[in-house]
């Protein structure tokens, strides 16, 4: 009988939603009424045609008060596990930007700029807009005949202000993700899709409490564990208008974040691929909902529930910090439901991805080149994400500063930040006027490496109005491994600009695909400070994100008329907009061994052990020159920390590293040259 029932909600599509009990939500029911939704913290437990708020799920899917459920490692019978770490979906996921999607206020005024510019388009613009930050609202009312979904809407929808909530990822339909793109999505009625319950051998599937508490019936899909749930929105294609609004009648790839995972080895579908890449597959979800291995029962009020294993936590971070901060200093003013606990949490989990998931960086080379005659540095950044990196909204970059200092003074500084740490001093100021080129030799100070997408309009002038993007000027953004131009992904995924010349992008080691860039400095230093003590010279290299450059943004405040814009440009400024420093490295230069009175190879200088523990190493050399030798041992900064000296042309000394645990850089100074080691503390 139940089979049947559910085959029926199942044919009468969308529609059968409406035949739902209204007791379910009336004062009557003690699980779920307007008493019972403060324990929500402010999510919604309202329903409209199609989807109910996320407030209905968190009462069995949030904190459980008996320490039963959403702790992994929980046994069958279940025990109490008060100090164990809560995953519980709601409290992970509410402080996410995708739980706040339709409240996020640089969304909202970028919507009221694209109006301003072309109000003649409000009504499109609004209802594409919608379509992915306020999929609830907006699809119910596609659903009950509104041919457009308006901002307005949304301002007194509870269930559009819910954002990218639960069911608007666990009731998309199982046979049309992954097809449709740009915010064209179609959900399936009164099911729950979810993970489980797909094999004879794994425990069957308790839907009592969901279809008695909330009307949705929980059934296994697939496609829950697949990147292919997460295309819909993550690949936008626009139309594009000309300077008068017109329509073109062509399109422009806005952003393609699901279609860069396609062309890369991730995905398993790569062409082309790089040796060893085959086996790398990982999905959408193995990054940013990673998956627990220990068991975990999936629902609180329920301890006889056999845990599930794997678990997905709903972390669902990406690399914006900038905005998550704003969002946890103003809690109150943009009306969210999260904490400023729980935005710190996420910010954290934001972090390590950025920090531990983005990119290596790597010094491969530093010091004097014959053959260009002077000092080189090259610099290796290898993408570790599973598409671009920036990837997504086009205002994002990363940008590489390089320094070179010497006993203080800086001789080089590509990429130079403004003491705000927002601005790139010789690049940003003007605006949207021009742009940087892609580089694969930086040979002067005001060259920098900035990865990023610049849209242009029909007149190929660059523009943040997303509508009149009509072509790419630029989009160097590292690709991710794998990753091919002869994929048939490429033509959303292209790579333009200076970029296709660079015979050091994506290729590495004789084989395209390796999601690197190398990036050569040729150092044009003052040779008047001598070659060979130029050793002691500090090379530093910082990668940078940022995802709401004021070079970007700030053309929008011009509109500040429109509300939304100048609520933003409130937040904006009071925020500011700094870079995010993704990673760091440091080396030294090395001399010219030409000036050597004493051949380079003949010196042979050691230390050990290395790693030490208690910082206490012994360094051991040979081969040294008559005269005397000394040592400095630097920190990773640069700092001189240490000093001594060396004497005999052979002999060993007992070195005591900083009590601060780390790498150190020791250079052993002698007449004419200079040998560098890395000694590292425990």
């Amino acid at each position: 009988m139940q089979k049947w029932i559910l085959l029926l909600l199942l044919s009468l599509g969308i529609a059968a939603f409406v035949t739902r009990p209204d007791y379910l939500h009336t004062e009557s029911n003690p699980y779920h009424n307007t008493a019972f939704v403060s324990s929500y913290g402010g999510l919604p437990d309202t329903l409209n045609s199609l989807f109910t708020g996320s407030g209905k799920c968190a009462g069995c899917h949030s904190k459980d008060p008996n320490f039963f459920a959403s702790i992994p490692g929980q046994v069958s019978p279940a025990i109490p596990m008060p100090d164990a770490w809560d995953v519980n979906p709601t409290d992970m996921w509410r402080s996410t930007l995708m739980a706040n999607s339709a409240k996020d206020p640089f969304w909202r005024a970028k919507v009221a700029h694209e109006v301003a510019v072309n109000p003649g388009h409000q009504v499109e613009i609004e209802d594409k807009c919608t379509s992915c930050h306020a999929p609830l609202g907006h699809f119910a009312a596609k659903h009950d005949g509104i041919a457009h979904y308006s901002m307005e809407m949304l301002l007194s929808d509870s269930l559009a202000l819910d954002g990218v909530s639960c069911v608007a990822c666990h009731q998309l339909s199982k046979d049309s993700t992954g097809f449709s793109f740009s915010g064209q999505l179609y959900f399936d009625s009164a099911v729950i899709y979810g993970p489980y319950g797909a094999g004879k051998d794994e425990p069957l599937l308790y839907t009592l409490p969901m279809e008695t508490y909330t009307g949705y019936v929980p059934m296994y899909g697939q496609h829950m564990v697949e990147s292919a749930v997460c295309a819909d929105c993550h690949s936008l294609i626009t139309e594009i208008v000309d300077l008068e609004g017109n329509y073109t009648g062509d399109v422009y790839v806005e952003q393609a974040t699901y279609h860069e995972w396609v062309n890369s080895a991730f995905s398993g579908e790569g062409v082309d691929l790089p040796l060893g890449s085959e086996g790398s597959e990982a999905s959408c979800q193995s990054c940013h909902m990673p998956r627990l291995d220990e068991s975990v029962i999936i629902s609180s009020g329920y301890a006889f529930l056999e845990p599930r294993s794997p678990f997905g936590l709903h972390t669902l971070v990406g690399a914006n910090t900038a905005m998550l901060e704003i969002m946890r200093d103003n809690v109150e003013e943009l009306g969210l439901t999260a904490t400023a606990a729980q935005f710190d949490s996420t910010l954290s989990r934001t972090l390590d991805m950025l920090l531990g998931q983005s990119i290596s960086l790597d010094i491969i080379e530093s010091g004097f080149s014959n053959e260009i005659d002077m000092h080189r540095v090259k610099v290796e950044l290898v993408n570790l994400a599973g598409h671009k990196f920036p990837s997504g909204f086009p205002a994002r970059r990363v940008f590489v500063e390089l320094i070179v200092d010497f006993e203080g003074d800086t001789l080089f500084h590509s990429g130079k930040l403004d003491q705000s740490g927002a601005y790139i001093l010789g690049a940003d100021e003007l605006g949207l006027t021009d742009y940087e080129r892609h580089h694969d030799v930086i040979s002067d100070e005001s060259q920098v490496q900035i990865y990023e997408l610049v849209s242009a309009n029909v007149l190929s002038s660059p523009t943040n109005v997303l509508e009149q993007a009509a072509l790419s000027l630029k989009d160097n953004r590292l690709v991710p491994y794998g990753f091919s131009m002869n994929h048939p992904a490429y033509d959303t995924t292209r790579v333009e600009g200076e970029v296709l010349s660079d015979p050091n992008f994506n290729y590495s080691e004789g084989e395209y695909g390796s999601g690197s860039d190398v990036i050569s400095y040729e150092l044009p230093l003052d040779v008047t400070v001598g070659i060979p003590y130029l050793s002691s010279a500090v090379v530093t290299v910082n990668v940078y994100y940022q995802s709401m450059p004021p070079r970007w943004v700030e053309s929008m405040f011009d509109y500040n008329s429109e509300q939304p814009v100048a609520d933003f440009q409130v937040l904006f400024e009071e925020h500011g907009s700094a870079a995010v420093l993704v990673a760091s490295a440091t080396d030294y230069l090395a001399g010219n061994t030409s000036v050597s009175d004493v051949p380079f190879e003949d010196v042979s200088v050691s230390i050990g052990p290395n790693p030490s523990s208690d910082g206490v190493t012994i360094m051991s050399w040979s081969g040294m020159p008559d005269a005397k030798a000394g040592y400095e041992v630097f920190d990773v900064s640069g700092n001189l920390v240490k000093l001594g000296s060396l004497e005999g042309v052979s002999g060993k000394k007992t070195l005591q590293l900083p009590i601060a645990k780390g790498t150190y850089i020791i250079h052993v100074n002698y007449n004419g040259g200079t040998k560098s080691l890395r000694a590292v503390r425990l």
